[in-house]
């Protein structure tokens, strides 16, 4: 096998995300009630990052295009990552306080702010509660979900 060979049988495909955890300063955070996708529920807002787009660029025009809100230095807080179909499906983690503008819902759902005990009782989107435990931690700060007979399963670290 060639050098180039055993490169790329350790190369694989790749798809980045992102979302964001948007704070106000008052115990609530900015909720997106998903629609119209196979990933519905209470969710925080997101999606994917562009080819040849930096992730900080990524995660303020997702921010801006779901919510209208322009959010200011967001902070990277943690991994979530999975495989599906031989994608390795990596989701960065980011949390915000500072933004400006005016909230407008768009087509991806709903979105508003709620105290964050709230966001915890609604019915929440698909992995979710990792991401919560993410947001709030300084001892985790990744999660690799792996697929078992029941689902998807996350384990954190």
């Amino acid at each position: 096998m060639s050098t180039n060979e055993k490169q790329a049988s350790r190369i694989e495909q790749v798809c980045f995300m992102n979302m964001c955890m948007i704070c106000d300063n008052a115990g609530n955070v900015l909720a997106l009630d998903k629609v119209n996708d196979s990933y519905t529920g209470t969710t925080f807002p997101g999606g994917h990052v562009e080819k040849n787009e930096i992730f900080n660029d990524s995660i303020i025009r997702e921010v801006w295009e779901e919510t209208g809100l322009k959010i200011e230095s967001p902070k990277l807080r943690g991994v979530y990552h999975w495989h599906r179909d031989g994608i390795h499906n990596v989701l960065f983690l980011y949390k915000a306080e500072k933004f400006s503008g005016e909230l407008k819902s768009s087509e991806e759902g709903k979105v508003y702010w709620i105290p964050l005990e709230e966001l915890k009782k609604r019915e929440l989107a698909t992995g979710m509660e990792y991401v919560l435990e993410l947001m709030e931690s300084d001892q985790v700060n990744e999660c690799y979900m792996k697929r078992k007979t029941e689902g998807y399963v996350g384990t954190l670290y």
